[in-house]
């Protein structure tokens, strides 16, 4: 092979990026910083008013937070697709028609196969169109994202979010009601007279925890509010 023929073969050769690994480190970080350095309640206060106000007992706080977790990953994935057709003037309108459009879904799912549960949270699902962890993460992150990592932050966001809700609705629950799922917890130990709170019913009971939650999580990770 002459050195003229070896020089082009170099030059044809086209050294090709290796493709970054399914779950990486960056991926990693995206799932898992919601969780607590970065979570959307904790740290970003987003999402304050259905952590306020679902939490008394947790079954209807659970389904909250499926319906959450369901709305941010799909619509974080399908605006991520159309990022590139969404003209600039229109993404917000266009932002919120696919978050209803899955909000209704849930909402119509709820009422057709529990409907006593579509009572109970009432318009808090249709709230979620609003919730500004959603509209925050399809605006921050999918408008400007692959699809896969769009559900990856998706499920970051809503598991985040979903913790700490459960987490209140879990004391809420215990102390206010003496139960956990509706199960009678302090009747199944023999202690039938636990004094129940009548405080933790209430949105002040949901403050205190949700407090406390914002003062473990934030001197945890030593984050300050500029």
């Amino acid at each position: 092979m002459s050195a003229e023929a070896t020089v082009v073969e170099k030059e044809l050769k086209v050294e090709k990026k290796s493709a970054e690994p399914f779950l990486s480190k960056r991926r990693k970080n995206i799932v898992t910083d919601p969780l607590s350095d970065d979570n959307p309640i904790t740290i970003q206060v987003l999402g304050i008013c259905s952590a306020l106000a679902v939490t008394v007992k947790l079954e209807p706080t659970l389904v909250m937070s499926i319906a959450v977790v369901f709305v941010i990953v799909f619509a974080n994935l399908i605006i991520s697709l159309m990022r590139n057709l969404i003209p600039g003037r229109i993404r917000i309108i266009v932002q919120l028609a696919v978050v209803a459009t899955l909000v209704t879904l849930v909402s119509e799912f709820l009422k057709a196969y529990s409907y006593d549960m579509y009572k109970v949270l009432g318009a808090y699902v249709g709230l979620i169109i609003t919730n500004c962890i959603v509209m925050g993460r399809l605006e921050a992150f999918a408008m400007a994202n692959k699809p896969y990592d769009s559900i990856l932050d998706g499920l970051g966001s809503g598991f985040g979010y979903a913790w700490i809700i459960l987490t209140v609705a879990f004391f809420r629950e215990l102390l206010g009601s003496g139960s956990i799922f509706d199960f009678k917890i302090f009747e199944a130990i023999g202690w039938a007279t636990f004094p129940t709170n009548g405080l933790m019913v209430d949105s002040i009971g949901a403050f205190v925890v949700l407090g406390i939650l914002i003062w473990i999580q934030r001197s945890k990770s030593g984050y300050v509010e500029h």
